[in-house]
């Protein structure tokens, strides 16, 4: 699987979201997307799931344009976890994860289908959620039920928005350690848009810098994140160390400019 964005720009009224963003990401590669707030990584990823339809540019998965896509159809390509999501009825562990399958079921669910979402459940170590409400799981659970049903679409794509908000250190890394595990054991195209620099510098092949809709820098952690471009971009003066134990660039913030 290979996906491609062309020169994307998008549009709120006549505030420009996205100007001409172009990147490619292949097979089993994790790129976030970071930047400020307002920069466009939540807008991009909606373009991309055909959630909102850019006015300019085209997006390609395996050379196919998705303008060709109904939402069916490419729901079975693409799954996606958005920043928040509550459910307004009373739908346990097990019914979240079934919703996956969507893109596969008319209007029966079939075995397939429920052994699919148990073989989900098991993978994810979620047996003891599987019979409770969604709505009464802490964020952390909350954040592995939506992995889980996005996997249940077999995706060959994984869009995530904000994967680690509002979770604390133990569940940041193991959401973060479970996308990164998708992408390497499963061959998942993963896609985020994530605020903390170190959390994508850490688990993240390639970084996107976005800039009022533009992209800023692209590449290694290590080619995006200087102290120069953080500078720039979030207006903050900062150390950039390479971790000695994770070989990766650590950031530590000094103070605003």
């Amino acid at each position: 699987m290979r996906l491609k964005v062309r020169e994307v720009t998008f549009s709120y009224g006549s505030f420009p979201a996205l100007r001409g963003v172009c990147f490619e990401v292949g097979e089993g590669e994790v790129v976030s997307l970071v930047g400020p707030n307002g920069s466009g990584k939540t807008t991009l990823l909606k373009c991309i799931n055909k959630i909102l339809t850019p006015k300019k540019g085209a997006i390609f998965l395996n050379g196919g344009d998705i303008r060709g896509f109904d939402l069916r159809r490419l729901a079975r390509f693409i799954g996606y976890v958005p920043q928040s999501t509550s459910h307004p009825f009373p739908l346990t562990v097990f019914d979240v994860i079934l919703l996956g399958r969507k893109p596969y079921i008319n209007w029966r669910v079939e075995e397939r289908d429920k052994d699919i979402v148990a073989e989900v459940i098991l993978s994810f170590g979620l047996e003891e959620l599987a019979s409770r409400e969604f709505n009464e799981l802490s964020g952390g659970e909350k954040q592995k039920v939506l992995l889980a049903r996005a996997l249940a679409q077999a995706p060959e794509v994984l869009l995530l928005d904000e994967p680690t908000s509002n979770l604390d250190l133990k569940h940041q890394l193991e959401v973060m350690e479970l996308i990164r595990s998708l992408a390497r054991e499963r061959g998942i195209v993963v896609i985020m848009a994530i605020h903390d620099l170190n959390l994508a510098s850490r688990f993240s092949d390639r970084l996107i810098f976005l800039r009022e809709g533009k992209v800023f820098a692209a590449g290694s952690p290590e080619e995006v994140l200087t102290p120069e471009n953080i500078k720039e971009v979030y207006g903050v003066r900062a150390l950039v160390m390479n971790h000695t134990e994770l070989k990766k660039p650590y950031l530590v913030p000094l103070a605003s400019t």
